[in-house]
């Protein structure tokens, strides 16, 4: 897919309520489509929430969200595969049973990848699921999603509970999927690390509030570390827009984003990695702007 105009997820003004609790609150975002996507946010922040409503599990309670520019749980939806949190399975059904689910259920299913996949992982098809360990569990659920040829993969957490091993190879997987059928992908993770190493796009989520989306790429080239003798944030030149502050009794260390350089020569200037960025922003939650739009916003 080329197509970069599209979205693969628009939500706006979008809520979810259980009961007395939301569980997601006045959420407003748009995920380019033809993109890896990393969203990253602490536990409560409504990933979660967020893809189930994505892919039709759950309805709204406020506002609307649009997957592949179709309302959510409509006509796009045999195009959306999912991989949810844990990466559930059906411990009683073999692996031979879960393919024929998948074919029975999913219209454009590719069961000659299916079954190469299986092959591949040295999976017998007989086993039943329950006797699988996580890391082979993960590997059936991507294959689940993968051979029903979707243009969007969205997975939530689906590594979390995996050894390193077993992380590295399902997101080895991952990534060859993503290149021989030219994937939209929304991988929700709380590992930077997996992000960095899969994603070429960030989200950070943080109480339902977008704080930062953009091109890790291009992240990484805007953000610095600034430590030099003290002065106030609202003494900061206007292109420096300051994400953290802290301070002693004659330093000062601030985390900026700038599309300028820094001429100032009190500073000593360092780069910042994925996971400053992304600590960066998620510890600005009690500073979110009210209107709910992304504090920043950056584009290739």
């Amino acid at each position: 897919m080329t197509a970069v105009s599209r979205a693969a997820l628009r939500a706006q003004g979008l809520g979810k309520k259980y009961g007395r609790r939301w569980a997601l609150t006045d959420c407003t975002l748009e995920v380019p489509a033809g993109r890896v996507v990393g969203l990253v946010g602490p536990n409560g922040a409504g990933k979660s929430t967020l893809l189930n409503l994505a892919v039709g599990m759950l309805t709204p309670t406020t506002g609307t969200i649009e997957v592949l520019d179709a309302p959510a749980g409509g006509p796009r939806q045999a195009k959306i595969g999912f991989v949810a949190q844990d990466t559930p399975t059906y411990a009683r059904l073999s692996i031979a049973d879960h393919l024929q689910l998948g074919a029975r259920l999913n219209p454009g299913w590719d069961d000659s990848l299916a079954q190469a996949r299986i092959r591949s992982l040295g999976l017998d098809p007989k086993q039943r699921a329950g006797k699988l360990s996580g890391g082979q569990r993960a590997q059936l659920a991507l294959t689940l999603g993968i051979a029903k040829r979707p243009e969007l993969l969205i997975l939530d957490e689906p590594v979390a509970a995996l050894d390193p091993l077993a992380r590295r190879e399902f997101l080895q997987d991952l990534m060859a999927a993503v290149t021989e059928q030219e994937l939209s992908v929304i991988l929700s993770s709380h590992l930077v690390s997996d992000v960095e190493r899969s994603c070429d796009y960030l989200v950070v989520l943080v109480d339902s509030r977008v704080q930062v989306s953009g091109d890790i790429d291009t992240l990484l080239a805007t953000h610095y570390r600034l430590v030099g003798p003290r002065r106030e944030e609202k003494s900061m030149p206007q292109n420096q827009h300051v994400i953290a502050a802290s301070h002693t009794d004659r330093q000062s260390t601030f985390l900026i984003r700038t599309d300028e350089p820094i001429l100032d020569p009190a500073w000593t200037i360092s780069q910042l990695t994925l996971e400053d960025v992304v600590l960066a922003y998620m510890g600005r939650s009690a500073t979110a702007p009210q209107n709910n739009r992304p504090l920043l916003e950056v584009q290739r």
